[in-house]
This record gives structure tokens, C-alpha cells and sequence, in this order.
């Protein structure tokens, strides 16, 4: 028998499990105040099809992946509380993106609940690609209303959460084959 993703988690001990999250979660604040010290750093940057988005762009994409993680691991409190201590993080660098940032992670994981966590036990990838899509477009419209009052950036914030999206993508399909072959070779 073969492991797959989604089983892979509900295979592991709880404390390996919660280790797990525990990471995931501390990933989700790094980068949630990279985020903003990026905006900070390098201000607004090229994503590509002559589009620009705030530099926070990449770090986002990441953030929505983490934020999976965080659920299937731990639960939707653990979410929820990895958002509002990546926003109080990112106060450090700019109260006002940090604001602007941590509203648009809570609407947009709002959403993400209901589109992620319906498909995450039985379909994982779809999950993931499905909630990063709608998270991109809620984060990426709250985001930029709030920290800039201008929806100017929405179509490269979104391409840049995308090219993100995509990367993690490829990684995940990765380590699921891995984790196939690896379950695979176990068979007696």
C-alpha cells in the first residue's frame, strides 16, 4: 500500500504531527513579518508580464501554503493565533502594514476555511491550489485597499502569489512522489 498526502499526516504521531505545525506555524509568522519588511526593503517590484506588486508578494504566496499546514496539523485556532502574532510581529516594522496585513490574512483565511478544509482530508493539492487562489484574490484586494488605499497592484499581486503558488506546488508533487516511492520500497 502506498502513502499518499493525504494520509501521510494522519499516519504520523500526534507529537510528530503537532512538531510538525509547530514549525509550520513558526514559518507562517517569519513569514508574515518578511512580508512587510519587504514592502519596507524593496518597495514595489517587477512579477513579471510587465505587472509590479508590493515585494510582500512573495512572501504571501508562501504565507497561504504555511497557513495550510498550520490547519492540517494543528487546527483553525492555531491559524488564527499564527496571524494575529505575525501581524503583532510586523507592528515592529510598520504598524500600518501590519494592520493592513493581518485583516486581509483573517477575511482571507475566512474564506480559506471554507474552500481548504472541505477538500484537504481527500483531495490535498486541490485543496491547496484552490485556497491559495482565493486567498490571493481576498488578501491581495483587502491588502492593497488598506495599506494603499489603491487597488493599482491587484493583478501582479495576484501573478506574483501565483508564480508562488505554483513553486510550492511543484514541491509538494515532489515530496509526494517521494513519500510514494519511499512507502513503495517499505513494502514487504
Amino acid at each position: 500500500m502506498t502513502s499518499t498526502t493525504a494520509d501521510v499526516f494522519s499516519e504520523m504521531s500526534e507529537p510528530s504531527r503537532r512538531a510538525v505545525g509547530a514549525v509550520a506555524a513558526l514559518a507562517f509568522v517569519a513569514t508574515v513579518f518578511a512580508a512587510n519588511w519587504a514592502i519596507n526593503r524593496f518597495g514595489i517590484v517587477s512579477v513579471g508580464f510587465g505587472l509590479r506588486a508590493p515585494a510582500a508578494v512573495f512572501f504571501a504566496g508562501l504565507a497561504f501554503t504555511l497557513r495550510d499546514l498550520v490547519q492540517r496539523t494543528l487546527n483553525k485556532k492555531a491559524v488564527i493565533a499564527a496571524i494575529v502574532v505575525g501581524a503583532l510581529c510586523s507592528a515592529f516594522v510598520s504598524p500600518h502594514l501590519a494592520f493592513a496585513s493581518g485583516s486581509a490574512f483573517l477575511v482571507s483565511e475566512l474564506c480559506d476555511f471554507a474552500v481548504y478544509t472541505p477538500l484537504a482530508r481527500t483531495r490535498p493539492i486541490t485543496a491547496g491550489v484552490a485556497s491559495n487562489t482565493v486567498g490571493a484574490a481576498v488578501d491581495s484586494y483587502l491588502f492593497l485597499s488598506l495599506a494603499f488605499g489603491s487597488l493599482a497592484f491587484f493583478w501582479g499581486q495576484v501573478v506574483g502569489k501565483t508564480w508562488v503558488t505554483l513553486a510550492t506546488l511543484a514541491v509538494l508533487l515532489a515530496a509526494r512522489t517521494a513519500l510514494r516511492a519511499r512507502a513503495g520500497s517499505n513494502v514487504v
